[in-house]
């Protein structure tokens, strides 16, 4: 247990600073609200529209998708590089692992969910 003292006491540290510089800032701050300064800055030009509009769920559900099928890219490296030391038995255990998946991105296809509207 005395191993892991120094790790808390390097946690403990961060969390104080961290809440402390927010504190603080909060404390310090000048707080001078205008209309101008709240308005939303899009690139240098005036807004147009509101900045609170809604996006449609099909963006994030394509987004949820990228990320689960660029994970699974991330286990295809490390298998990758010992693949002649797991032989048959890791080819099986990939070849389930990417047919899962397969199986998950054509239950999506055949939903729509991949129909960009």
């Amino acid at each position: 247990m005395n191993g892991y003292l120094p790790i808390l006491f390097i946690f403990l540290v961060a969390t104080f600073i961290g809440a402390a510089i927010i504190v603080l800032s909060t404390l310090l701050s000048r707080k001078n609200w205008t209309p101008i300064k709240l308005m939303p800055y899009e690139c240098g030009m005036d807004p147009i529209g509101s900045a609170r509009r809604r996006f449609p769920v099909r963006f994030f559900v394509i987004g949820m998708l990228f990320i689960v099928f660029d994970i699974e890219l991330i286990f295809l490296f490390p298998w990758a590089t010992i693949y002649d030391k797991l032989m048959i038995f890791g080819f099986v255990e990939m070849l389930i692992f990417v047919l899962v998946l397969l199986v998950g991105l054509v239950y999506v296809w055949k939903k729509g969910a991949l129909e960009w509207q």
